[in-house]
């Protein structure tokens, strides 16, 4: 399987993201420059945390009017699993792929520590090698973090179970305690925590691993390929 991370000016996870999928999950992984970008080749596209063009106007805004945006969009549209993380979940907000917004963290500082999340539905592409309301630390580092829709929207996202994380202590003041959703065809999932700096007890611990594990699983399956 072969990923692409996509690179912004201002992106500072997207190595985090390449050795976690290069050396912990042991696949294909590119560094894509957003500007040289070309997506057609690639089984699955992640885009990274960090600060995308200096966060100027809102956290992910600039990205997400990017040229790269439309090749994401197709990806999406044909069923490519697309993984936003943190900066990364805020463009997919900002290119309308996942509903709703990002606002500052409640009480205003930058976090950056363990959480732990609630797996809430263990049956997408990027969870299905977790249980149900299993309980896993992931680490956080964000001052937007704090996720935002109004309650049609949030009653939508419960009734299409397109939550598929959410703090067990919300550090945010998310609505719903949401720490990651999913699109409604659940093959995009955007979330604030850090998956990829938990990929390898020397990191603390393994829990993120086994998100990259899960879409590995669901192209292996897809494809017919035994691990």
């Amino acid at each position: 399987m072969k990923f692409a991370v996509v690179v912004f000016p201002g992106s500072n996870c997207d190595r985090d993201m390449y050795y976690a999928v290069k050396d912990a999950l042991g696949e294909e992984a590119d560094l894509v420059w957003y500007k040289e970008a070309d997506l057609s080749n690639y089984d699955s596209i992640l885009l990274p945390g960090g600060f995308s063009y200096g966060d100027y106007l809102r956290s992910g805004a600039i990205a997400s009017t990017s040229d790269i945006i439309e090749q994401i969009r197709s990806a999406a549209e044909a069923g490519k699993p697309i993984l936003g993380v943190c900066n990364g979940f805020q463009v997919l907000l900002e290119m309308g792929l996942l509903p709703g917004a990002m606002l500052p963290n409640k009480h205003l500082k930058f976090m950056c520590h363990y959480e732990t999340l609630i797996v809430e539905n263990a049956e997408t592409l990027f969870t299905n090698q977790y249980d149900e309301k299993e309980r896993i630390s992931i680490p956080i580092a964000h001052g937007d973090g704090n996720y935002y829709c109004d309650e049609q929207t949030y009653q939508t996202l419960k009734e299409n179970n397109q939550i598929a994380f959410t703090y067990e202590k919300n550090p945010n003041g998310s609505v719903g305690d949401i720490a990651g959703i999913t699109n409604k065809a659940g093959n995009v999932l955007g979330m604030m925590p850090h998956p990829e700096r938990a990929v390898e007890s020397l990191l603390g611990n393994e829990d993120g691993l086994r998100l990259f594990q899960s879409i590995l699983t669901h192209w292996r399956n897809r494809h017919a390929i035994n691990a």
